[in-house]
């Protein structure tokens, strides 16, 4: 793999979905890196996180939606209200949250968590 910045780059723009999602991967709190035995899991909708820069900071929330063409986390708590009613969320780094709780309903998610890295 490259060290160059361009090819970096180009990588991250020109990469596709399936590892975009990996990409996407939030820094887990303490007390889930301890249970898991690992520092960052992917983000997924239902998963509940804690803003830890920017506007937003010190916000708790859902995680309502993942968008993987922009690299972007829209969150419940981290959202402004439009003129019409109706809420318009604010797109977050992936970098600047900390999982919380994680939504585990789904098996292959339960096994990806388990899975020796």
């Amino acid at each position: 793999m490259s060290k160059q910045p361009r090819k970096q780059r180009k990588a991250l723009y020109t990469a596709p979905l399936h590892k975009r999602h990996n990409s996407m991967s939030v820094h887990l709190s303490d007390d889930l890196r301890k249970e898991f035995n690992r520092r960052s899991f992917p983000v997924r909708k239902g998963d509940e996180v804690e803003i830890v820069r920017g506007d937003f900071k010190g916000t708790e929330g859902k995680v309502e939606g993942v968008d993987l063409k922009n690299y972007r986390v829209l969150v419940d708590g981290a959202s402004s209200q439009k003129q019409d009613g109706s809420k318009l969320y604010q797109p977050i780094h992936p970098s600047n949250l900390v999982i919380t709780d994680l939504y585990l309903d789904d098996e292959r998610r339960n096994s990806a968590l388990n899975r020796k890295v």
